[in-house]
């Protein structure tokens, strides 16, 4: 008597919520914020164009979620290297930098909107005043960590500048002409952010 094959097996359901995220996210790092509509979207995905609405309201909710994960990223990038470091304080300011920089370098669309309160309001969307809160709390425990009752916000400003302006230069100014990714790069961010714990670690009490 014969006997029937399996059927196979179904397949999987498609995340078209998860799709159309991830086509809005490299859509930022192609084009920018500018070039993201929900018709773009849309159409990339290869669904109809109210398929976006169905998740989504509108092209801003799409962006506070993208915005949102960014931030929750950032934080627990920024968390790990802390951990890593654990009591050396030296490599904990020098991980910490290079985790804020890695991510803004392997993550650009998103990163170039996540501090543009004119491209996502973070009024408007709880999630991501939240995630933004929790990515600023990482970077002042690190300043904690390292400065102890010393720590004030002046001195996370100071760090919050160091790694955001090192990142938008390479993003977005002469520098990353200047310096493309390689050994050149690398040699650089090592340089700056050793430079940067020098003075940081001179500061510290004797």
């Amino acid at each position: 008597m014969a006997h029937s094959s399996p059927s196979a097996a179904p397949p999987a359901a498609r995340d078209l919520r998860t799709d159309i995220l991830e086509t809005a996210r490299a859509l930022l790092d192609e084009s920018g914020a500018a070039a993201l509509s929900m018709r773009e979207v849309a159409r990339r995905a290869g669904v109809t164009h109210q398929a976006p609405y169905h998740h989504f309201g509108d092209r801003a909710t799409i962006l506070a979620e993208l915005v949102a994960q960014g931030f929750e990223a950032l934080a627990e990038a920024l968390r790990t290297a802390h951990a890593a470091a654990r009591d050396d304080l030296r490599a904990a300011v020098l991980a910490s930098g290079r985790a804020y920089i890695d991510f803004a370098l392997q993550h650009p669309g998103v990163f170039r909107i996540m501090f543009r309160p004119e491209t996502c309001d973070p009024a408007r969307f709880p999630a991501v005043q939240a995630a933004g809160q929790a990515a600023q709390a990482a970077l002042t425990a690190l300043v904690e960590q390292v400065h102890g009752p010393r720590c004030t916000p002046a001195l996370c400003m100071v760090y919050w500048a160091h790694v955001h302006g090192m990142a938008s230069l390479l993003l977005d100014g002469s520098l990353g002409q200047e310096c493309p990714a390689g050994p050149m790069r690398e040699a650089l961010l090592d340089q700056v952010g050793q430079t940067f714990a020098d003075l940081v670690m001179a500061q510290q009490p004797v």
